[in-house]
């Protein structure tokens, strides 16, 4: 070992000793609150005056900081044509890049090609390194909260992207590429060893070629059948290793691909659309072990990150981010078994944006209606998803401009709740360290609707975490994320807390 990097390991095991230095006040007492906030937020308003506002008003306790994206969603300002925050820069940057807005080490980089991360949006400030010291200071944890999102653009990044049915390389990652695993592993490791962080949480808002197909999504009527993913050569060795024949899988895709157009053309066969789509299913049981195939790899991605994580240091808290389609589709419900989360999981941030949900909900209602369920109106797909999913709402004209509920919030977060607790049958829990993993509600603040949809009000904000936290959450995260939140409602998230 060089002095160099004898120097740096010296270093960094001080760091991870700083973060099992400080006192901790135990879960079992003391309930995370937490914020996404990114780097944007402290350059434009300072470290300091925003953790006293986080404290003051909200009683923050957990900085959930954007420290790896390519999207604008969490890390950037507000988006055009949105009701401007009263505080921070009152600007739309159209420049916004995008990357690692800690500092990249190199060295843990070694077994993949993407290794030129680091953001240039906010040159030479660290977002973890600014905001450590002062988050320690007042006792509030800090989570790197990095996620699935890329440019094409990226040096390296065309040996790690998926290939799409048509034969395209799309924008995303491909899960069975080892070269992907090791960016995500690296990317954790570098987090986990170079600061005292108290934890990660990353998130992938993505779903397999199946319920893409489908546009079994919001703003699913957009997508492109023709171009779901992944048909790589690593996907294709992946199968073959599981007796799943490839270009059956191709065929069974192209002919689901053809069925979409059609039912999108409103080409009803003569059987109807959803005895057509299952049929087709019938005949390509390969769609189906594709799909398998392509959410199991995803799912290697949460346990790969969480155990690397672990073997670092076991008392840095691993946890996700699980996507909002969560509450509309129940294909991709079905995947997201809160059980199996238990095995890599120390805490979950279940989406249940209720605000913007109405917006969300009607466009997959609407997409649905015209594809596998396109037997139903978009009104009839709205209601047989209430009954599917166990929770009510407006009728479909209304429901972009009342949003959800905040008993959808409650029914939601019970369902969490009772789904990642411990089976009577089992004799020890299934998770790692922590025994059941928390749930911790991502709560909508002004997260972005269209023009006369719903906004967010400080009573939305005030009922929607009383609903988590009465549910038996043991926490909640509000989100997007703080530069695009209106401080009233803000302010209205500690009231809820201190009522």
């Amino acid at each position: 070992m060089s002095e160099l990097s004898r120097r740096e390991f010296a270093k960094l095991v001080g760091a991870a000793g700083i973060a099992s230095s400080f006192p901790q006040q135990p879960q079992t007492s003391r309930r995370t609150i937490g914020i996404q906030v990114g780097a944007v937020s402290f350059v434009d308003e300072g470290v300091e005056p925003v953790l006293d506002r986080f404290q003051r008003d909200a009683g923050i306790n957990a900085l959930f900081v954007a420290s790896f994206t390519y999207g604008r969603g969490i890390a950037g300002r507000q988006v055009p044509g949105q009701p401007l925050p009263d505080h921070g820069k009152q600007e739309y940057d159209p420049e916004f890049h995008g990357g690692n807005f800690a500092r990249t080490h190199e060295q843990y980089y070694a077994r993949t090609s993407l290794k030129k991360i680091q953001g240039s949006d906010h040159p030479g400030f660290d977002v973890l390194a600014s905001v450590l010291p002062q988050a320690r200071s007042r006792g509030m944890k800090v989570f790197c909260w990095y996620e699935d999102v890329f440019r094409r653009d990226l040096e390296g990044i065309d040996r790690l992207q998926e290939v799409t049915l048509s034969g395209k390389k799309a924008s995303t990652l491909c899960f069975h590429n080892p070269e992907v695993q090791a960016f995500w592993q690296a990317l954790t490791e570098d987090y986990v060893r170079s600061y005292a962080i108290d934890g990660v949480m990353w998130g992938s808002e993505r779903q397999g070629p199946f319920g893409n197909a489908l546009g079994a999504m919001h703003g699913g009527a957009r997508s492109n059948p023709l171009e779901v993913t992944c048909f790589c050569d690593f996907c294709k060795r992946e199968a073959k290793s599981r007796g799943i024949e490839a270009q059956r899988a191709i065929d069974g895709y192209t002919k689901l691909a053809s069925l979409v157009l059609e039912s999108r053309a409103e080409k009803r066969p003569a059987d109807g659309y959803f005895v057509s789509y299952w049929r087709l299913l019938l005949k390509y049981p390969e769609i189906l072990a594709w799909e398998k195939l392509w959410t199991e790899g995803q799912q290697s991605t949460y346990a790969n990150i969480y155990q690397l994580a672990k073997s670092i240091r076991r008392d840095v808290g691993v946890g996700w981010h699980i996507w909002h389609n969560n509450s509309f589709s129940p294909f991709y419900r079905a995947e997201q078994d809160y059980a199996e989360f238990r095995k890599y999981s120390d805490f979950l941030k279940v989406v249940i944006y209720n605000n913007c949900g109405g917006t969300r909900l009607a466009s997959y209602a609407n997409s649905m209606s015209r594809t596998i369920l396109g037997d139903f109106s978009a009104d009839e797909v709205l209601g047989l998803t209430y009954k599917v999913q166990d929770y009510q709402g407006a009728n479909l004209a209304e429901l972009g401009r009342k949003g959800l509920s905040a008993d959808y919030v409650a029914r939601e977060t019970r369902r969490a709740v009772i789904g990642v607790a411990p089976h009577p049958d089992e004799s020890a829990p299934a998770s790692g360290t922590l025994g059941t993993p928390k749930i911790w509600p991502g709560i909508d603040i002004d997260i972005p609707t269209g023009q006369d949809e719903k906004k967010t009000e400080p009573q939305d904000v005030r009922d929607a975490v009383r609903a988590a936290l009465g549910a038996g959450a043991e926490g909640v995260i509000l989100s997007r994320k703080y530069s695009e939140m209106r401080l009233a409602n803000l302010r209205a998230a500690g009231e809820a807390l201190r009522g």
